[in-house]
């Protein structure tokens, strides 16, 4: 059985957009891992989603 491979993106969130941001990036099949504040200041999101073979 194959493992299962990820592949990941970081994205900055503008705060008065973030919905609209993560609802295209989740149209494309990217899953959001975290959210996390970034070195400046902002909001920053960590995505995955499978691999394409």
């Amino acid at each position: 059985m194959a493992t299962q491979q990820w592949e990941y993106a970081t994205i900055p969130l503008i705060i008065h957009a973030t919905k609209a941001i993560l609802d295209q990036w989740g149209a494309d099949g990217w899953e959001l891992v975290q959210v996390i504040q970034g070195p400046d200041q902002g909001l920053v999101a960590y995505l995955k989603r499978p691999k394409q073979s």
